[in-house]
């Protein structure tokens, strides 16, 4: 403890550092960035802003450094594009001031794709009038790259016309020896100023050219020097700070402008616990557990699964707990698991994030993947348990609030049956997610009451999860939807929205969307449904309209009925409203039935649905 004191008091002190020698210790590979830190994350505008602060010789706030005399105690990278050609021995980690340094670096190459940076001179600016005062400051161009590869625009590369703007490129006061660059620059910038012999008042005229020559050199000598001698001071942690303590005050002393998350700070405890970067692991499993990816953040996919591997809880509390060495131990299992969890998803027709109606399912069945072996008589009877836990989440109340908590009573239970293994469907009541009189399946009322689907919410989403799980086979070409072609797919209406808003009939509702793409133009008229969908996929065989419904749950019947040409007014609302109404609960029918087998871990087919619930439709 006494050694951790020592350390924060010998950092107490800021000591002064000129950017020169920022500048060559990044160059030669003297400072690392500890690999736990995030990446850069300044934007051109806060960019900008620091170097306005340089070239104005304004004060910053103090970065700060853990020495390093031997080994490196944490793994490291170089700031980025400051890999050297030949590294020397690291003396310092940077904890704090990656954002500026790299900013600062960055800047005095211009190396930076999207954008490049120039201090902007007035009295050398043709477009200025009048001779009224105007500051130095910084200024960032856009720049992209032409079909032809040409780098636009071209004369952010041409030194006369930057002059003419009165832009000098920032790359000119990198604090090293540029003298003969800085030289063929202020030339070629110069070059139309510059008299022939012959010319009238040739003399004159070369005095003047050379008057502007020297007093360009002389500003940009002087921002050179300023930019070399700008003190940029830190703080330094002794060699000998031990791991934990410089983590710490990693932790609470990062200034940068978007608050350290808890992945940050678990990813450097990872680092103090063991030489591995959870970064590279983060990369290794978004590469061998790609289709994992498409239902959430990976970050937080690992840190609520790694949670209940421990049987912690999937929020900030438990990840904060869970044990790091543990977390790591477990990275096999994990991989596994969160592969597994992404094929059940995708086998039920969940298909991406977008459509998953919540998120607090995905931890519970990744982790509870632990249990269930890859093959075997076991595989059938678990993964109907897990399907049944699935979709359940989708049509209850279970977590509509405090997810983490029911999450985690939901994986402790659900653990318990996987590992006993001799459990029964009679069993499966011990998860409280299937307390049916606690959380009781959405009724036909619920059904038709839940809103659009595009919209956060899970029964509307559960809803438009069922319509996918039985193919939802796109209106135009038939395919059953997929994660390759569902985002090409969009959210229409069944019942047009223009027709429903004429008889003041809300419209945005689960049930009367339906995932398609369409053919043809984007014109929405007043139309009967069934007309509307024929001419917007050009769709004119009766049959084929009617199996493409059918895999959406969607009645023919009822669409085949709706005639409103020739109405308007109350005739219309009445009418409109008695079709839309029915409309809605034949489909909510047909919706409750498969919600019954679903959540019973069943896996219905299309044909059982309706033959099992076939709709009555009132003449």
């Amino acid at each position: 403890m006494s050694h951790g004191n020592t350390a924060m008091q010998q950092s107490s002190k800021a000591q002064d550092r000129p950017l020169g020698v920022w500048f060559q210790n990044i160059q030669h590979g003297y400072v690392k960035l500890p690999r736990f830190q995030r990446y850069e994350a300044w934007d051109r505008h806060r960019v900008a802003s620091f170097l306005d602060t340089i070239i104005h010789n304004l004060p910053v706030g103090v970065t700060l450094a853990l020495e390093v005399a031997g080994e490196e105690k944490f793994l490291s990278r170089y700031i980025s594009t400051a890999d050297p050609a030949s590294p020397g021995t690291v003396n310092q980690h940077l904890l704090d001031g990656q954002q500026r340094l790299t900013a600062f670096w960055r800047s005095m190459h211009n190396n930076y794709e999207w954008v490049t940076f120039f201090v902007h001179l007035p009295e050398f600016d043709k477009s200025l009038e009048g001779n009224e005062e105007r500051d130095i400051s910084i200024r960032s161009q856009n720049r992209w790259t032409a079909n032809n590869g040409t780098r636009r625009p071209i004369w952010s590369d041409e030194p006369a016309k930057c002059l003419d703007r009165g832009l000098i490129p920032i790359d000119l006061l990198r604090p090293e020896d540029l003298s003969s660059e800085v030289d063929q620059w202020i030339t070629e910038a110069t070059a139309s100023l510059e008299p022939a012999d012959d010319e009238p008042e040739a003399l004159k005229k070369y005095k003047a050219y050379t008057a502007v020559k020297d007093r360009l050199k002389a500003q940009i000598s002087e921002l050179r020097e300023r930019v070399k001698h700008f003190n940029l001071p830190y703080l330094s942690l002794p060699a000998q700070t031990s791991k934990d303590v410089a983590l710490q005050v990693f932790i609470n002393m990062n200034t940068n402008s978007k608050p350290l998350s808890l992945y940050d700070i678990i990813v450097a405890e990872v680092e103090s616990i063991a030489q591995r970067s959870l970064h590279d692991l983060e990369q290794e499993l978004v590469e061998s557990c790609p289709k994992a990816m498409r239902y959430g953040d990976v970050r937080n996919l690992i840190l609520a699964t790694s949670a209940l591997l421990q049987e912690k809880l999937p929020n900030n509390r438990g990840m904060i707990e869970m044990n790091k060495q543990v977390l790591l131990d477990n990275w096999g299992t994990l991989e596994v698991g969160l592969e597994r969890m992404a094929n059940l998803l995708e086998s039920q027709g969940v298909v991406d994030e977008a459509r998953l109606p919540t998120n607090a399912v995905l931890a519970v069945l990744a982790a509870a993947y632990e249990h269930v072996p890859e093959d075997g008589d076991f595989v059938a009877k678990a993964e109907e348990l897990l399907r049944a836990y699935l979709w359940s989440a989708f049509f209850t109340d279970r977590y509509e609030n405090s997810a983490a908590s029911r999450a985690y009573a939901d994986f402790r239970a659900l653990k318990e049956l996987l590992i006993r293994r001799d459990f029964t469907e009679a069993d499966w009541k011990q998860v409280p997610i299937f307390n049916r009189e606690e959380h009781p399946l959405a009724d036909q009322d619920s059904l038709i009451s839940a809103g659009w689907p595009k919209n956060v919410g899970i029964e509307r989403r559960g809803i438009l999860a069922v319509s996918s799980y039985f193919g939802a086979n796109d209106f135009a070409d038939d395919k059953r939807i997929s994660y390759g072609n569902v985002r090409k797919r969009e959210y229409h209406h069944i019942f047009p929205d223009a027709l429903l808003a004429e008889a003041e009939i809300p419209s945005y509702l689960a049930l009367n969307c339906a995932l398609i793409t369409w053919k043809t133009n984007r014109i929405i008229g007043r139309k009967d449904p069934l007309e509307y969908i024929k001419e917007r996929v050009d769709l004119s065989n009766e049959d084929a309209v009617r199996t493409r419904l059918k895999s959406h749950l969607i009645p023919y019947e009822c669409l085949s009925k709706a005639h409103y040409a020739d109405l308007e007014g109350e005739p219309l609302a009445s009418r409109l409203r008695a079709d839309f109404d029915q409309f809605l609960k034949d489909r909510a029918v047909l919706v409750e039935a498969a919600v019954l087998e679903l959540t019973r871990g069943k896996q219905p087919t299309l044909d059982q649905i309706w033959s099992q619930q076939e709709p009555q439709s009132d003449d």
